[in-house]
């Protein structure tokens, strides 16, 4: 994922263990963007009180350790984000201030 306005990267997605993914940001070089994908097939997720872990820069589902999707927060200066884990279906949500 790149910001529009510096083309900067902001992250990058493991694209097939996600299902539905939002995430709001503020990039380091001042602009605001978004990222909605919701394939047709997505289920809505179950919240998930669980807090995501990071291996290797990624971030993973804490119950399998699977790869979900790397925010590079060195680019960015905050960022709100939702993401649903297609194998067990859970809904994992993060924000940076």
């Amino acid at each position: 994922m790149y910001c529009d306005k510096c083309n900067e990267s902001i992250g990058y997605l493991c694209y097939s263990t996600y299902d539905r993914l939002e995430l709001k940001y503020k990039c380091n070089c001042g602009s605001q963007g978004s990222v909605i994908i919701d394939f047709e097939d997505s289920k809505i997720g179950k919240k998930c009180n669980n807090e995501l872990i990071i291996i290797k820069n990624r971030f993973c589902c804490s119950k399998d350790n699977e790869s979900l999707i790397t925010v590079l927060d060195k680019k960015v200066n905050s960022y709100e984000m939702k993401i649903t884990y297609r194998s067990c279906n859970q809904t994992y949500r993060r924000e940076v201030k």
